[in-house]
């Protein structure tokens, strides 16, 4: 731990690198605490408090853990650490939650009270796009306005103009290293179908969409069992990708793309259940 970083240039740094860390703030405190409100602490998802000060040991268990679990699920949390009594008072048993609260009991001598807030800081969640039409670029440029890390891959000779996007791959082909993707979609329309696929059949995403037609993705699936692919690695494809809006244009495509992508995406952080989010390189 380096308490003489600062804090938020360290935060600023991270997030532009795409890094995973929390931001654990102290919002309250009562009587006598090491830390006072205000006092901010940089997270590492291996528990390393890499800068900043939140206090000693009678919080840092409890913050570490509701740490790791606000960077599993994405969501924020405050903690509460008072002393036994006081819990005894409010009726609350240490590690118990209660309207979002989660509360933890204070051994200290000092016996005072800190609320503290954990805030996750994920990277932005990895989209890959395979393709050089119209519908392609029209998701790469309405996804980056919802905070994707866009990939766009396809020939670059196949674009009509040089479109938006956080990475461009010349061609479907990616190095083993650069298929950690939670988001794929194919919007080939017609041209390179089976090469963008194999690409896609590669990658263990969440969502692997094909922009097209039924017809077209039972033909283009059909290929891959007539060349012996198990139907059951076939069955990750949604095709045709995205929710049915009765889209027209490309840019009615993409965002019944992405508006599908994002019922993924927000699964479980706003019924309470944990969604599948790595914290690590994807």
């Amino acid at each position: 731990m380096n308490a003489h970083v600062d804090v938020l240039e360290l935060a600023s740094r991270l997030k532009s690198s795409e890094e995973p860390f929390v931001l654990a703030t102290v919002v309250r405190t009562i009587s006598v605490t090491a830390a006072k409100a205000g006092a901010k602490a940089v997270i590492r998802p291996d528990g390393t408090i890499v800068a900043g000060w939140i206090g000693g040991g009678c919080a840092r268990g409890a913050v570490l853990k509701a740490a790791r679990e606000a960077l599993s699920d994405g969501r924020t949390r405050l903690v509460s650490v008072q002393p036994e009594d006081l819990l005894a008072t409010l009726g609350v048993k240490p590690g118990e939650n209660r309207d979002g609260v989660r509360f933890a009991r204070n051994m200290c001598p000092s016996q005072g009270s800190m609320d503290i807030f954990i805030e996750p800081v994920l990277p932005r969640p990895p989209l890959l796009i395979l393709g050089a039409s119209p519908v392609a670029s029209a998701i790469a440029d309405l996804a980056r306005k919802l905070d994707y890390h866009v990939t766009l891959a396809a020939p670059v000779c196949d674009f009509a103009e040089m479109p938006e996007a956080d990475v461009l791959v010349d061609g479907f082909a990616l190095a083993p290293a650069e298929r950690g993707f939670r988001y794929v979609v194919i919007a080939t329309q017609g041209k390179g179908d089976e090469a963008a696929a194999e690409t896609a059949l590669s990658i263990p995403a969440d969502y692997c969409g094909f922009v097209g037609s039924r017809r077209k993705m039972a033909a283009l699936r059909q290929s891959f069992v007539d060349r012996g692919v198990a139907a059951e690695i076939l069955d990750r494809f949604k095709g045709p990708a995205g929710l049915d809006l009765g889209a027209i244009t490309p840019e009615e495509i993409a965002l019944s793309v992405l508006a599908e992508i994002t019922q993924i995406r927000r699964r479980g952080q706003r019924d309470g259940r944990n969604p599948p989010i790595s914290v690590g390189k994807e």
